[in-house]
């Protein structure tokens, strides 16, 4: 019983590691951070108590919730969009950390190729759309064209105009077709972005996920909020509305976004037969080859 508590203990670290993203731009840089009175101390560490205990909770939730999904057969596509740096990666690696992989996945498609410039611009998005007991979540969707697509230049203003024409009509199909599409927009402040941005260059863990595309947005912050205005009134339909998530403060967005997701689905708890493990079959003429040792990795730790 004691192994298996520690090994139970070893998966809820993986969120506390997951937490060393948090880390101040003071830390990061060798500054000292400003001292703490004794009582800051204590509401930072119930503030971080309530965090996980109800991102336990929630995530509890989240595997009832893909139990039902596979038992009812249900389809279900979210859409996570806002600009950069404003926590859509964070939530969603605490939607799927504890979900399989076989039916929650995560589609995060890259620029797209020249073949795919040629296509019908919803053609690639396609293929990645759910089956019957599945969940996929978009980091970055088809709404790419009506930001950045359209901030940066990378379409000409017909095609900015028939994406519009066309989105609402793709996604009633989609929603005709079975599929429940759920759409989020994660909002920061100008001066939350500056600083998460400034926690990125000092980071070296961190500073992968700067590109010069983002800092070019950064630039470009009014053209962006403009865009984003424009997107939501034009594609807010209510067969697929959309959802704002108040960002600035990570953890609350992510617990505010989870529990709400839960809500836009009636699950219910699945009954499921009783795990037996099985007896190991032994056989008297087994030997168990000795491993190698110029294969063995060596135990540095």
């Amino acid at each position: 019983m004691r192994r298996i508590r520690n090994d139970l203990i070893d998966s809820y670290d993986e969120e506390l590691e997951m937490e060393i993203e948090d880390r101040s731009v003071d830390q990061l840089i060798g500054e000292e951070a400003p001292a703490r009175s004794p009582q800051d101390a204590v509401r930072e560490k119930e503030y971080r108590r309530q965090y996980f205990r109800e991102l336990f909770r929630l995530q509890a939730e989240l595997v009832k919730l893909q139990d039902w999904v596979v038992s009812t057969g249900h389809k279900v596509v979210i859409l996570f969009e806002g600009r950069d740096a404003a926590g859509k990666g964070g939530v969603i690696k605490r939607i799927t950390q504890r979900l399989n992989p076989r039916v929650c996945r995560v589609a995060a498609l890259p620029a797209p190729n020249d073949r795919e410039r040629t296509q019908w611009y919803f053609q690639r998005y396609v293929s990645h759309l759910p089956a019957a007991g599945e969940i996929v979540l978009f980091d970055r969707s088809w709404y790419n064209r009506a930001g950045v697509e359209r901030v940066m230049g990378f379409c000409t203003d017909d095609q900015y105009e028939e994406f519009f024409r066309t989105v609402p009509e793709f996604e009633k199909m989609l929603v005709r077709s079975g599929i429940q599409l759920i759409k989020y927009w994660f909002s920061i402040s100008d001066e939350e972005q500056h600083l998460r941005f400034l926690g990125r260059i000092h980071d070296p863990l961190k500073q992968w996920k700067l590109s010069p595309m983002d800092l070019e947005s950064r630039r470009r912050w009014e053209e962006y909020t403009k865009a984003k205005e424009i997107m939501l009134e034009r594609t807010h339909v209510a067969e697929a509305p959309w959802w704002v998530v108040q960002a600035d403060d990570k953890k609350k967005a992510r617990l505010n976004c989870i529990h709400h997701l839960l809500q836009q689905m009636p699950y219910q708890d699945t009954t499921h037969p009783p795990i037996v493990l099985p007896e190991r079959e032994r056989h008297k003429d087994y030997v168990r080859n000795p491993v190698p040792q110029n294969i063995v990795v060596p135990e540095v730790y």
